[in-house]
């Protein structure tokens, strides 16, 4: 046998026995395998902690109507303290509701059912105002078609009276219309939506049982 034949067969030994290693090393796949692809480790079940609150950060329900830090949120800020169920947004909706109730009563020339919401002083002013109307013969009706804006504007707190006051400034969209002893039209116009801007200011003694506020002053 020639020396090329033996050297072929040696390489074709060597070769048989690499593929052998190499199938029990790997194994063997038949068809089709998907790919393999790591698995990640799965999420913990266990919730997260919930953060911790932090005392002594800004106070939403003031910093979202006055500037932090101003003297109007310090106002505030010591009405809280002196009554921990004071709300400034609760306060500027029953604000709302108050002006509605009480400028259609003034409007109306009646205010008997809301005498309970103003400052002696107010009532008075008012109460005058009414009667001149009468002496002039001038009834007034106005409906308010909304009122788009109340912005606090101000806020001052007495610690040692323990007194409060807020000014609240109003954007109310009505329709007025005056009239004479014989019904005629001298003012206004029952399809014509005016704006109107007012402004008031709320005053209260905090810590005590009567929890209404009481229209203290009025401007435009």
């Amino acid at each position: 046998m020639s020396s090329a034949v033996i050297q072929l067969l040696v390489l074709a030994g060597i070769a048989i026995f690499l593929i052998l290693r190499l199938k029990n090393v790997l194994g063997t796949r038949e068809g089709f395998e998907k790919p393999q692809v790591e698995s990640r480790p799965k999420a913990s079940d266990t919730r997260r902690p919930e953060f911790e609150v932090i005392e002594g950060g800004p106070d939403r329900d003031i910093t979202d109507h006055v500037d932090d830090g101003s003297d109007s949120a310090k106002a505030l800020a010591a009405m809280k303290m002196a009554e921990s169920d004071f709300n400034v947004s609760d306060f500027l909706s029953g604000a709302r509701q108050a002006y509605e109730m009480i400028f259609l009563a003034f409007e109306r020339g009646d205010i008997s059912e809301v005498r309970g919401f103003l400052d002696p002083e107010v009532a008075g002013a008012f109460d005058q105002v009414i009667a001149e109307r009468k002496a002039q013969g001038l009834t007034i009706k106005s409906e308010i078609v909304g009122v788009r804006d109340v912005e606090l504007y101000s806020a001052t707190y007495d610690r040692e009276a323990s007194y409060a006051e807020i000014t609240v400034r109003f954007l109310a969209e009505l329709t007025t219309v005056v009239r004479n002893e014989a019904g005629e039209i001298v003012e206004g116009d029952p399809n014509e939506i005016k704006r109107q801007r007012d402004t008031w200011t709320f005053g209260r003694k905090m810590g005590v049982d009567d929890p209404n506020w009481q229209l203290v002053a009025t401007g435009e």
